[in-house]
């Protein structure tokens, strides 16, 4: 009986541990400021995939003329993609259609965009797609911006 007492308090304690630290990283990855939600479909394929699978949700921040996106479900304090400024070609936007309503955020626009040959999808909220358009735009002179 004590034994299960004690590696049923153990379970709890490592729980409430890993709990502290997902926040703790979210915190850290947030602490620098110009974060925003961001779900991120990678390697899309040419014709529509309106299944709602691939999405994965996440939060990216602006670094510089990078915007490094971040897994929320996950302990990794690397950022899982690395989005340089001169290399996003966004090809369109939509609203999500089909099941792709129940994979994102309810106020979700999908800005299809190509980052040097790979195709993506970053899904974000009215406001987060308003500053990462303008992000796109305010690049240095000299770059090349391509903003559909």
């Amino acid at each position: 009986m004590f034994l299960a007492l004690w590696v049923g308090g153990l379970v709890v304690a490592l729980v409430v541990v890993g709990l502290f630290v997902f926040g703790l990283r979210r915190r850290l990855i947030q602490r620098s400021g110009g974060t925003f939600d961001c779900s991120l479909r990678w390697d899309v394929p040419a014709e529509p995939d309106l299944s709602g699978k691939g999405w994965v949700y996440g939060v990216a921040r602006y670094s510089g003329d990078e915007v490094n996106w971040f897994r929320v479900f996950s302990y990794s304090p690397r950022p899982r993609r690395v989005l340089e400024r001169s290399a996003i070609e966004v090809v369109a936007r939509r609203m999500p259609e089909g099941e792709e309503e129940l994979a994102l955020l309810s106020d979700a626009i999908v800005l299809c965009c190509r980052h040097r040959e790979t195709r993506l999808e970053l899904a974000m909220s009215e406001d987060a797609l308003t500053g990462f358009l303008a992000w796109l735009e305010a690049a240095p002179p000299g770059q090349r911006v391509n903003v559909a």
